[in-house]
Order: structure tokens, then C-alpha cells, then sequence
């Protein structure tokens, strides 16, 4: 059987390729009959066609922002399909839902009682079908992260945590992002490294997990612009895979205000990107934390080799710009009456408790003003 190249949090095989094990992994795992979950544009891309085996059944019908009809829909078709498992193909949309699918299949309902700030960690149990996921972009981590983000109604996104919630196991391929547009590389670049810079910056004790974040905040800033810029660069994609993974890892520590901010805007009708949203809120909440963080935020400054005198946020803001992605909310078409209702469900987000510096709501409502 194929020997994982870590297995830290769950069995990972990372390699240029990796997808072709797929058929062994699951014959080890004594499943004939999978579930795909996947969206429209992987089935467009014809990656479904990659993954070398065959499918009792398939999902496209995931959101950009995974809603509870997403996994009502996915649980009837795994039930109606006789499935034993399942295959997550995706980016952190797809395999989010799909590890939402696994959970309902065997829990009862409804999903949200699973939310981790309704104490729903202590409800989840590990009997669930076995779930494999398989990463197309690089930036949630998804595929090896602890929790899955559910939008449940149009100001409240969830986070469900377990440890019975990460895939049993992750098969990243960086050949399968190659084909990733410049404008979703960008996006999903910033989210790894949002993910690399609010971990480190929690308060949580955890040595290991902070020197995981720095290592995949140096490997996202060294080659964002080239996977950018050229999207068949394989050294380039693998690196930007490895960080994307590596923020996943490290983020058991905690995020902060940056997603505690973005969760609920990614929950309104616009269905704006995630990492997208990360990027424009990135900068202003390194400045809010830095009295509280500044010799943290030296640090990565100096892992990723900024020169002196200048400061991280700004670093930021230059390369979000030069890799194309818009500096201001206003630009994706967010107004004020947009924001109104956000600021409290912002603050009751799961991420809040981690942000290095305490907030409050008013202090979400003015960062939303600021990122207009």
C-alpha cells in the first residue's frame, strides 16, 4: 500500500501525480462505492475525469460559500446511491460540504447544533462513512483542517470542529492546480497566507504549530506572483499546495479577526470569495493587533525578508495589488447597507476568541467602515 508522506493530523500523499493512488486508497479502504462531491467547474475543467475510478454517484451542486441545502442535498444522494464513502474533489468549497455530508449521514439533525460556539464539538461522534479529499486549489487546507464552514443563513456562517470532522485522508496533487485561473490562484494564495499570519499570531500556546505557519507564510511569499504569473510553474504550485496545507495544520492554534470578519460576509447572497475577502481584511487587521503582537509581526517580516523601515500590513496591501486582487469591499460591490447587520455576528464568530487583541463588535463594525 502506498506509505503517507505525513501523517500528522490525518494520512497525506503529497506528490505531483499523487491522484493516481486514488484507486489503491481506496481499495484499502474497502470502498466500491463513493459519493463525489465536487462543484460544476471541476466537472467543466474535466478533473473528474483524473481521478481514475468510478463513482456510485455525483454531487456538483456545491455553492462558492457552502450552504445547509448544499449538505441536505449531498446526505439524500449518498443515501439514495447506497454509498459507502466518500470523495471530496475540490477546492474548500466542495470538500467543506462534503465533510458536512459525512457528518449528517450519520448524525441526526439539524446541522447547526454542531456549530462549535453552540457547543457542538462534544456532539460529534467518529461513526461516519470514510471521506478522502483531494484538493484543485491551494488555500483553505481544507483537506487536512479540523473544521468545515457551513452557511446557514445570510449573516451566520458556522464553523463545525472535531477532530472526527478532518478527511481520513488527503491526496494533494499539485498537477491538478495548474490549470487554477490567475484571479483564483491570487485569491486562494492570500487565504493560505491569512491562514499562515493570524495562527501565528494567536495567543494559543503551540511552538509546533507556530513554526508550521512560519515555514508556509515564507514558502506562500516566495511564490504567490510566479504561480500568479504563470500557472503551469509546477515548483511554484507545489510550493503554494505545501503552504496552503501547512496553514491548514498550524490553524488548530486558532485564526482571528480577519475570519471573524470575513465568515459572515461569505454568508451574504453575493457569494464573495473567501480568500478575496481574507486579502482586503488582512492589512487592517494587522494594524488593529499590532500593539499587542509587534514583536510577532517583526518576526514574519523578517521570515519573509521585508526590507526595514517597512511595515508587514503594507507589504500586504502591495502584493495583493500586484497579483490583482482589490484592495476595498466597495470593489465587489459591498455597500453599507451590506454591512450593517455584520459587526454583531462577526464578533460572535468562533475565530474572535483567538484574535490576539480583545474586540468588541463596535470594533468589527468600524474595521468593516475601514475596509470599504
Amino acid at each position: 500500500m502506498p506509505v503517507p508522506t505525513i501523517s500528522y493530523l490525518t494520512d497525506i500523499h503529497f506528490s505531483p501525480g499523487a491522484v493516481t493512488l486514488l484507486p489503491e486508497i481506496l481499495a484499502e479502504k474497502g470502498l466500491t462505492r463513493p459519493l463525489l462531491v465536487t462543484d460544476a467547474g471541476i466537472v467543466a475543467a474535466g478533473l473528474v475525469e483524473r481521478l481514475g475510478c468510478s463513482v456510485a454517484a455525483t454531487f456538483s451542486g456545491v455553492s462558492p460559500n457552502p450552504t445547509q441545502q448544499n449538505v441536505s442535498d449531498g446526505v439524500a444522494m449518498f443515501r439514495d446511491a447506497k454509498c459507502d464513502g466518500i470523495i471530496a474533489l475540490g477546492g474548500g468549497s466542495p470538500i467543506d460540504c462534503a465533510k458536512a455530508v459525512s457528518l449528517m449521514v450519520t448524525h441526526k439533525e439539524p446541522l447547526e447544533q454542531y456549530a462549535l460556539i453552540r457547543g457542538g464539538m462534544a456532539r460529534i461522534t467518529d461513526k461516519k462513512p470514510p471521506l478522502i479529499a483531494i484538493p484543485t486549489t491551494s488555500g483553505t487546507g481544507s483537506e487536512v483542517g479540523r473544521a468545515t464552514l457551513i452557511a446557514c443563513d445570510t449573516t451566520t456562517k458556522l464553523a463545525i470542529v472535531g477532530r472526527a470532522i478532518i478527511p481520513d485522508v488527503a491526496i494533494c496533487d499539485p498537477e491538478l492546480t495548474t490549470g487554477l485561473p490567475p484571479e483564483l490562484t491570487a485569491a486562494t494564495g492570500m487565504d493560505a497566507i491569512s491562514h499562515c499570519v493570524e495562527t501565528f499570531c494567536s495567543p494559543k500556546f503551540n511552538p509546533v504549530a507556530d513554526a508550521i505557519a512560519l515555514d508556509g507564510l515564507q514558502r506562500a511569499c516566495s511564490n504567490l506572483r510566479t504561480a500568479v504569473d504563470d500557472g503551469t510553474n509546477l515548483p511554484a504550485r507545489s510550493e503554494m499546495m505545501m503552504a496552503s496545507m501547512q496553514g491548514a495544520l498550524a490553524f488548530q492554534k486558532g485564526l482571528g479577526m480577519i475570519h471573524s470578519l470575513s465568515h459572515p460576509l461569505g454568508a451574504i447572497p453575493m457569494q464573495l470569495h473567501h480568500g478575496t475577502l481574507n486579502s482586503i481584511f488582512l492589512p487592517h487587521v494587522l494594524r488593529f493587533n499590532d500593539e499587542v503582537c509587534r514583536d510577532r509581526i517583526i518576526r514574519m517580516a523578517d521570515i519573509i525578508g521585508i526590507d526595514q523601515g517597512k511595515e508587514l500590513a503594507e507589504y500586504f496591501e502591495e502584493l495583493a495589488n500586484n497579483i490583482g486582487l482589490p484592495s476595498r469591499l466597495s470593489e465587489l460591490g459591498t455597500t453599507t447597507e451590506d454591512l450593517a447587520p455584520l459587526a454583531a455576528p462577526a464578533f460572535a464568530d468562533h475565530s474572535t476568541a483567538t484574535n490576539p487583541r480583545p474586540l468588541t463588535a463596535d470594533d468589527c463594525a468600524v474595521m468593516y467602515s475601514a475596509a470599504l
